[in-house]
């Protein structure tokens, strides 16, 4: 997979082709709480058009099941 890019995501450099990140101890507490948004917003990102609006009608109706429920 060298000839399409993805040589240094699976080489001894793995750790800047992205992904999770490990849970540390010690350090910024909030950092992890950044690692979170960060792969939340590129995993929406990575969405098709279809899947966005699947996702949006799924977070409508969980909303309004929620306020049904609560009130």
């Amino acid at each position: 997979m060298v000839e399409y890019g993805n040589g240094i995501g699976n080489g001894p450099a793995g750790q800047v082709g992205g992904g999770s990140h490990p849970v540390t101890v010690g350090g910024d507490p909030f950092a992890n709480v950044s690692h979170v948004v960060n792969d939340g917003v590129a995993w929406v990102s990575s969405l098709s058009p279809v899947e966005l609006v699947v996702l949006v009608v799924a977070v409508v109706i969980g909303l309004v099941l929620i306020r049904r429920l609560l009130f």
